[in-house]
């Protein structure tokens, strides 16, 4: 009888604890490039996202949620769920010259999912996680299926970065001619209809490029903004973000052809903020792309899952990149703390429970951004607590303490996400708890981390293609 009792326990457990490929949802990320907190037409009227809208009141607005200051670095704690710093991809993004990239120690999103019965999982769009060896392409890192660019930035038509192209089909280098927004949607509806055919569900990420310049686009969708008159850059800007909007509903339209839709989990967010020319980009907040104030780090993002997240709420808890990989995971029905992630501890937690409403009071964490691009003597770097940001300008701080060198900012949260008051002067023993924890974090940074972007640039050519050897 015991042994009986015992079989009938383990067996309830096993499946309780390994949901069926028709339990686990279909994933699909959306990251958009530089798009400012302004620039969707549910937060302001700047420009026109009816996809992106459509998104957002069908699932769950994240209200504040948080990235890095610039794109590697986003991307790398969305892959892996853990702070880029840990692993040195916090410092600077990835160049067109730089030898480096997503540490291979580093366990993915898709390679996670791959064991977890997600036969077909693709990356479409920009890579920025490496491109001067395999270890670091996409499909050393649990992708299946791989087309786009791995710089950080081509020219929209040509493809082409530092005068070779850069577009690729899985290993190889492709002839493919088109609008780089186009061909990324192209590529991704066209995986999405044949991944739904199967059994298993699918994992889709994808990285657009847009509207990271150069400012480009498409005449038709320039004229929509220009209306007759000289095309300026905030008509072509406005106008990427319409094309990127339209491939954002054909790929929503492409899920819903497959009858699907209600079982796909669908994420749209920006990997910072928008770029600090265009004002309206991301008003009302203060700030933009490559700052730690809130228009660099708080972002525009949405999630739906209509089979279990009920639609058209907003979240105002605070949550962030790092949290996307361990709560996909356990949406899937994955332990995110199982296995070698014992070895390696996620920054991120799972917070499906908030995104579902059931769970309101969730605890504040500290939130960090940084960014040292520039140089040693140019870093910004900030802590948000859940009472207080406290954000600091000026020498990398492992080295001194505060002085007259650096501009430190500290703010009341959640009062003044707007960042209108300074209260440094005001709270100096709150300054100091702050600066301890940033010292702290800023400690965390390995020995061998990415350089500053700069290093390397003289005399670099690139290699025909931007070919990956293998």
């Amino acid at each position: 009888m015991r042994l009986g009792l015992s079989i009938l326990i383990s067996t309830i457990a096993l499946f309780a604890g390994n949901t069926t490929h028709a339990e686990k949802p279909n994933v699909v990320i959306m990251l958009a490039d530089d798009l400012g907190w302004g620039a969707v037409g549910y937060h302001a009227k700047w420009a026109e996202t009816p996809n992106i809208d459509r998104l957002a009141r069908e699932g769950v607005e994240l209200d504040r949620f948080y990235v890095a200051p610039m794109c590697s670095p986003t991307r790398a704690g969305l892959m892996t769920g853990r702070s880029p710093i840990r692993f040195g991809l916090a410092r600077a993004v990835i160049p067109p010259q730089r030898n480096f990239g997503l540490a291979v120690e580093e366990r993915t999103i898709a390679e996670a999912l791959g064991k977890a019965g997600y036969q077909h999982r693709g990356v479409f769009g920009k890579w920025h996680l490496g491109h001067h060896h395999v270890q670091w392409h996409p499909l050393s890192r649990g992708f299946t299926h791989f087309e786009g660019h791995y710089n950080g930035a081509i020219d929209y038509f040509t493809l082409e970065r530092e005068g070779e192209r850069d577009w690729h089909v899985d290993y190889e280098p492709s002839p493919k001619q088109g609008y780089a927004t186009d061909l990324i949607a192209d590529a991704t509806t066209s995986f999405i209809k044949k991944a739904a055919t199967g059994a298993a569900p699918y994992f889709c990420y994808v990285p657009f490029n847009a509207p990271h310049s150069p400012f480009q686009a498409k005449p038709e969708d320039i004229a929509r903004y220009a209306k007759g008159k000289k095309a300026m850059n905030e008509h072509k800007l406005k106008a990427m973000i319409w094309s990127m909007d339209q491939a954002v509903g054909r790929i929503l339209q492409a899920i819903d052809d497959t009858g699907e839709a209600d079982n796909t989990q669908v994420w749209f967010l920006s990997d910072n903020g928008g770029v600090k020319r265009f004002e309206a980009n991301n008003k009302p907040l203060h700030g933009a792309k490559l700052s730690t104030f809130e228009g660099g780090v708080r972002v525009v993002a949405c999630v739906r899952w209509p089979a279990k997240w009920k639609g058209g709420r907003k979240v105002e808890n605070t949550m962030g990149y790092i949290d996307v990989l361990p709560t996909v995971l356990a949406s899937a029905g994955i332990d995110p703390k199982a296995g070698e992630v014992k070895v390696r501890p996620l920054d991120g937690t799972d917070v499906s429970s908030v995104i579902a409403g059931t769970q309101k009071d969730f605890p504040e964490r500290d939130w960090f951004s940084y960014h040292g691009q520039a140089g040693a003597d140019n870093e910004t770097i900030a802590v948000k607590t859940e009472k207080w940001k406290l954000v600091v300008i000026g020498p990398d701080i492992r080295q001194s303490q505060l002085s007259a060198k650096h501009k430190v900012h500290l703010y009341r949260m959640p009062d003044d996400l707007l960042e209108r008051e300074n209260l440094a002067d005001q709270h100096p023993q709150v300054v100091e708890e702050l600066f301890t924890k940033l010292r702290t974090y800023r400690g965390l940074q390995p020995k061998d981390a990415v350089p500053v972007y700069s290093a390397g640039k003289k005399g670099f050519v690139p290699w025909a293609d931007w070919r990956i050897k293998r």
